[in-house]
C-alpha cells in the first residue's frame, strides 16, 4: 500500500485510541538550504521550542514545539515528551489545532494544555503517552492563561471581562457604525486598541466546572497579568493553595501611561480579601514564587518608577516578618529568570554578563553570588531538577534547545536536539568576540560574524547592526528576523556592537544612553564599524547599516551624520521625529525617562534630547535608504516611517518603503517575514554588491 494512502488510516486508528480529532495533522516541514546556506525559508522550517515543564517525579519533560506551514501562512504547535536524561522528543498531540500552555497535574498522571478552536481556547488534558485527550472546560469567551492548584482540584484561569461602555454600545440602533471616543490615555497599547475588556483572574472547581466561577477582581478596571506581554508566570498559588499572588498595575488612563508601578497582591481564597505585598516599591514588581513551606516569596523588581530598563532585581520577602531584601545586590546585572533548589536553600538565576545570558546561584539567605556557566550562549529559562538544571539555551549559531546543566561543573548537554539534524546541513559562519576602543577610551565588546567559507584574502561588504530597546543586550541571541548567521550566509560580515546603553557591562554603561540618544552611543557605533572596516578583508566602499526600533532611530540619525561611511541603510520601525514620537506613543513613562521630558519642557536635558532628533539632520542625507514599518505598531507609529521615506524621496534620495498593514512592531506572520527578508537582501545587494 502506498504510504501516503496508509497515513490517514493510521492516524484515524491513533485518533480513536487517543480520543483526539481525526483530522489529518500537518506535515512537519522538510528542512532545506541553498548550497548548505541558511535562507529565510530555512529559518521558518526549524522547530521552535516553547513551553518546557518537568513531571512531578522529575523523570519526564513535556514541551511544545512549533513548526510553520509557509504555504498556509500559519504555525502549528504540538505537545511532545522527552526523558529528562535526553532523547528524541515524542509527539503526543496530532490535531490541526494548536496545543500550548502546558502543565503537569500534581500527581503526574496527565498533562494539561490549552487548545485553540475558533479563537476560543479551552483547557484540555492528555495522558503522557498521548492517549485519552479530554476537554475540561467549555467557558464562554475562552481562557487566556491558567494554573492548577497544588492539590489539583481548583482551576485558576484568566479571561477578559467587558467593563467599559464604548461609543458603539451607546448607539445600538447604528450597528454598522465604526467609531471610537476617547477621554483618557492608554486607549491603545503596543499592538492593540483598548476594547473595554480587562484581564481578570477566576477560580473554579475542576470537579464542578458547571457552577459559576469566582472573579477575584470584580469590577476592577485593571489587568492581571500585565498587558500585553505578561503571562501565567505573573500569578502563583501559595503552596497550601489557600491564597493567590498576582501581579497587577492598579492604575488607569493617564496615571497608567506615566508609571511602571506594578505590585504583587495576595488574595485569600477563604476570606476573599486582598493585600498589597510590595507597596513600598514604585517600579515593576512581577513573577512571584513561593518557598515550599510558604513562608517566603521570591519575585523580580525594578526600583524606579517610570524606568522600564532599570536593574531587574531578585527579591525575597519573609511573609512572617514582612522583611524584604535583594538577593542580587552584589551584581549590577539584570536577573532574567530564576528557580529555587529542591531543598529551598539556593536560588539559581539567569543574568546577562558581557553579552551572554549565563546561570548564577545565590543562597536564599543572600551573600556571595556564584557563576555556574561560562559559555558563548544565552540561557533563556530555568527549572531545578535534582542536582541539575533544565534550561532553554540558544546562541548566534543555534536556535533554542533544551540543555541539562550540571550544577557542580557547569557543563551542559543538549538533551532535546530538535534541530540538530537540520543544522548539520548548514554551514555556519565563525563568530568572533572583539573588544574595540571607543572615542572616550573605553572597551566595547562587538560580535563579528563572518560568512561561511570565509577567505581572508578576499574583500567582503559589511553590515553594522544597530540594536533596539534601546537597552536590550546584543547577546548570543538567535532570531527569526535579525539573524546574524542569515546575514553572513548572504555574503556579509556583520558587526554587532554592545554600544553604550546595553546591559551586561555594569549600571553606568547601561544607563548612559538615557537623555543622550544622539551622543556617545552613536560614536560607539562608528568606532565599531571603523575598527572592523580597517581590516584588509573588508571593502570599506561597501558598508551598510541596519536596525529596528531604537536601531531604526540610529539608522535615521546616522543617515545625517555618518560622513559618507555607508552606502546603504535599512531602518525598521524607527523613530524619525522625536517631537512627534512623544505625543503619539502610548507608554509615556518611556519617553519621559529616556528623553527627560516633553518637547515643550524648558529643562536643558529634554531640549538636549530633542536636538538630536534625526529629522533635524536630513539636509545631510545622501545615501539610499529602505524604510520598513507596520501599521499596527503603536509604540512607534507607522507615520514615523512614512515621514522618513517621504523625506528621502523629496530630497532626491533613492528610497523604498516596505509597509505591512497587518504587522505591529515586529513582523510575525511567516509569509510577511519571508517578504521582509527577501526585500531586505534585495535592497542591500543592490547597493553593496
Amino acid at each position: 500500500m502506498n504510504p501516503k494512502t496508509l497515513l490517514p488510516l493510521v492516524m484515524a486508528i491513533i485518533a480513536t485510541a487517543c480520543n483526539t480529532p481525526t483530522s489529518q495533522p500537518y506535515d512537519i516541514p522538510q528542512f532545506t538550504t541553498k548550497d548548505g546556506l541558511l535562507t529565510p525559508e530555512s529559518l521558518w522550517q526549524l522547530g521552535r521550542i516553547g513551553d518546557v515543564v518537568v513531571s512531578p517525579d522529575n523523570s519526564t519533560i513535556a514541551l511544545t514545539i512549533t513548526y510553520t506551514d509557509i504555504a498556509q501562512d500559519r504555525n502549528y504547535t504540538d505537545i511532545y515528551t522527552l526523558p529528562v536524561a535526553g532523547g528524541t522528543p515524542r509527539r503526543i498531540t496530532f490535531t490541526t489545532e494548536n496545543e500550548y500552555s502546558i502543565a503537569w497535574f500534581p500527581d503526574g498522571s496527565r498533562i494539561a494544555y490549552l487548545a485553540t478552536k475558533s479563537d476560543n481556547p479551552q483547557l484540555w488534558s492528555v495522558r503522557p503517552n498521548g492517549s485519552d485527550a479530554r476537554q475540561i472546560t467549555d467557558i464562554d469567551g475562552g481562557i487566556e492563561n491558567y494554573r492548577l492548584s497544588p492539590d489539583g482540584k481548583t482551576l485558576l484561569y484568566t479571561q477578559r471581562v467587558k467593563l467599559d461602555t464604548l461609543i458603539v454600545d451607546r448607539h445600538p440602533d447604528l450597528p454598522k457604525a465604526n467609531a471610537r471616543l476617547e477621554t483618557d490615555l492608554m486607549y491603545r497599547h503596543w499592538n492593540d486598541w483598548a476594547d473595554g475588556k480587562y484581564s481578570h483572574i477566576f477560580l473554579a472547581s475542576l470537579d464542578n466546572m458547571a457552577r459559576d466561577a469566582v472573579d477575584i477582581m470584580p469590577d476592577e478596571r485593571y489587568h492581571s497579568p500585565l498587558m500585553p506581554f505578561g503571562g501565567i508566570e505573573q500569578i502563583a498559588f501559595t503552596p497550601d493553595g489557600a491564597a493567590i499572588a498576582y501581579t497587577c498595575k492598579k492604575l488607569t488612563g493617564r496615571a497608567s501611561a506615566m508609571s511602571t508601578n506594578s505590585d504583587i497582591y495576595l488574595y485569600s481564597i477563604a476570606d476573599k480579601t486582598t493585600r498589597n505585598l510590595t507597596p513600598d516599591n514604585h517600579g515593576y514588581d512581577i513573577n512571584p514564587q513561593f518557598t515550599p513551606d510558604g513562608t517566603k516569596m521570591l519575585w523580580l523588581s525594578m526600583e524606579h518608577d517610570g524606568y522600564e530598563s532599570d536593574k531587574n532585581r531578585l527579591m525575597l520577602l519573609d511573609l512572617t516578618t514582612m522583611e524584604t531584601r535583594e538577593l542580587t545586590a552584589q551584581t549590577e546585572n539584570h536577573c532574567i529568570d530564576f528557580c529555587l533548589s529542591p531543598d529551598a536553600q539556593t536560588v539559581y538565576f539567569i543574568a546577562d554578563e558581557l553579552a551572554r545570558d549565563q546561570i548564577f546561584s545565590v543562597s536564599i539567605d543572600g551573600g556571595q553570588i556564584t557563576k555556574i556557566t561560562n559559555e558563548d550562549c544565552d540561557y533563556k529559562s530555568l527549572l531545578c531538577v535534582d542536582n541539575q538544571l533544565i534550561a532553554k539555551r540558544q546562541s548566534i549559531s543555534q536556535p533554542t534547545e533544551i540543555f541539562a546543566v550540571d550544577i557542580a561543573s557547569g557543563q551542559a548537554k543538549n538533551i532535546s536536539n530538535v534541530n540538530s539534524d537540520a543544522l548539520a546541513q548548514v554551514k555556519m559562519g565563525r563568530v568572533e568576540e572583539r573588544w574595540i576602543t571607543t572615542t572616550d577610551n573605553k572597551k566595547m565588546l562587538a560580535w563579528v560574524i563572518f560568512p561561511p567559507d570565509f577567505d581572508a584574502t578576499k574583500k567582503y561588504p559589511a553590515l553594522l547592526y544597530c540594536q533596539g530597546g534601546p537597552q536590550s543586550t546584543v547577546s548570543q541571541f538567535w532570531s527569526s528576523r535579525w539573524n546574524f548567521q542569515l546575514m553572513a550566509a548572504n555574503g556579509y560580515i556583520v558587526v554587532a556592537p554592545n554600544r553604550r546603553g546595553l546591559p551586561g557591562f555594569g549600571r553606568e554603561w547601561n544607563e548612559q544612553i538615557s537623555g543622550d540618544y544622539g551622543g556617545q552611543n552613536m560614536r560607539d557605533y562608528l568606532s565599531a564599524i571603523d575598527a572592523v572596516s580597517a581590516e584588509q578583508y573588508v571593502d570599506n566602499e561597501r558598508l551598510g547599516a541596519v536596525g529596528a526600533s531604537y536601531g531604526g532611530f540610529s539608522i535615521y540619525w546616522l543617515a545625517g551624520n555618518h560622513q559618507k561611511r555607508f552606502k546603504a541603510f535599512v531602518a525598521h520601525c524607527g523613530i524619525f521625529n522625536l517631537e512627534m514620537m512623544y505625543p503619539t506613543t502610548e507608554e509615556m513613562f518611556f519617553v519621559n525617562w529616556d528623553l527627560k521630558g516633553a518637547p515643550w519642557d524648558d529643562n536643558a536635558a529634554a531640549q538636549k534630547s530633542y536636538s538630536a532628533s534625526p529629522h533635524l539632520f536630513v539636509r545631510q542625507w545622501d545615501t539610499p535608504i529602505m524604510v520598513i514599518h507596520g501599521e499596527r505598531d503603536f509604540r512607534i507609529p507607522y507615520t514615523q516611517g512614512m515621514a522618513a521615506f517621504n523625506t528621502a524621496i523629496l530630497r532626491g534620495i533613492d528610497a523604498e518603503f516596505l509597509y505591512f498593514p497587518d504587522e505591529c512592531h515586529w513582523v510575525l506572520k511567516p509569509q510577511n517575514s519571508i517578504v521582509w527578508h527577501r526585500e531586505f537582501f534585495t535592497w542591500l545587494d543592490k547597493w553593496l554588491k
